[in-house]
């Protein structure tokens, strides 16, 4: 994959948004960046306090950066609608027509909030550059628990992971695996990560170093069993959503995210605080661990 970035800023003003900034923390977390050198091109587009990477052959984002301020975050109104970007052509990104008369959310990648902040303007700017549809993936609906400890994990580290000046940086986007199912023209991811960064004073220093911890999304025990093309018969016939869902959600290590999207997460994988279990195995599930809470995060001190 290379990335590539269109001329048309997505959000006004002369020279455009910035996007995500690597330098956020104090010590570099460069933007993530495909691993190999025979994987599709991805297409940059920076938003403010944020940047997704767009995969035009898939139509949805293969990652997003955001940067968060913890200390000067504002609580906005929602804004009303979702929109296609102007920057990409509509044939390339995931629209409406994948979300309606179904029971498929259009999935925040960024969380809605989670840019929002700085001064009342640019924060507004970042609340409504959120709703646009390359931010958005496919995902089934229903708050249940695991839904709620999947957005809930910037809050936790906020909270509880003594983040220097509290800010963080938050990786995510859905694994793009070959045999994702179709549906309406489009594959649908079975998992989604996400990475949260912050700095940590550096040991025996003034300086700062990463800390971060990962999460997996598992939709993939209904998705596996649905024949996708017949739900949307059937929902065509009687108005009733496909049965998507649930969701489990696993802490994992930073280095199997690397593995299973095919990106370079830099400094990120040697600053991993997931403590993985004793006896563990080789393969990756192994290593994984199934949460009920946030509680349930396996942390190790920095």
């Amino acid at each position: 994959m290379t990335t590539d970035t269109p001329d048309v800023p997505g959000t006004p003003g002369p020279a455009g948004p910035d996007g995500y900034d690597p330098d956020f923390l104090g010590v570099p977390v460069p933007l993530p960046r495909p691993a190999g050198t025979a994987a599709r091109p991805l297409v940059e587009l920076p938003s403010t306090h944020f940047t997704v990477l767009l995969d035009p052959a898939r139509r949805l984002a293969a990652a997003a950066a955001c940067t968060v301020d913890g200390a000067r975050l504002l609580d906005l109104p929602r804004s009303e609608g979702w929109r296609l970007d102007p920057r990409v052509p509509a044939d390339q990104q995931a629209g409406e027509e994948l979300y309606a008369r179904n029971d498929l959310d259009r999935g925040h990648l960024v969380r809605r909030l989670d840019p929002v902040w700085g001064e009342p303007a640019e924060a507004r700017a970042a609340e409504r550059d959120t709703f646009t549809y390359p931010n958005a993936a496919p995902q089934a609906s229903g708050f249940n628990q695991s839904r709620e400890l999947w957005l809930g994990l910037e809050d936790h580290v906020l909270e509880h992971a003594g983040a220097v000046d509290v800010r963080l940086v938050v990786l995510t986007g859905p694994v793009l695996a070959d045999d994702d199912p179709t549906y309406r023209g489009v594959q649908v991811p079975r998992l989604f990560w996400k990475v949260v960064a912050w700095a940590v004073p550096d040991d025996g220093g003034d300086g700062v170093r990463p800390a971060a911890v990962a999460h997996v999304l598992d939709q993939t025990p209904q998705l596996a069993d649905v024949d996708l093309r017949e739900a949307e018969a059937r929902a065509q016939r009687v108005d009733a959503p496909p049965p998507l869902g649930p969701f489990r959600t696993f802490a994992v290590p930073v280095a199997d995210v690397a593995s299973l999207t095919g990106l370079d997460l830099g400094p990120l994988v040697g600053a991993d605080l997931l403590a993985v279990p004793a006896g563990a195995g080789a393969g990756p599930r192994a290593r994984w661990s199934p949460l009920t809470s946030l509680a349930d995060v396996p942390l190790r001190r920095p």
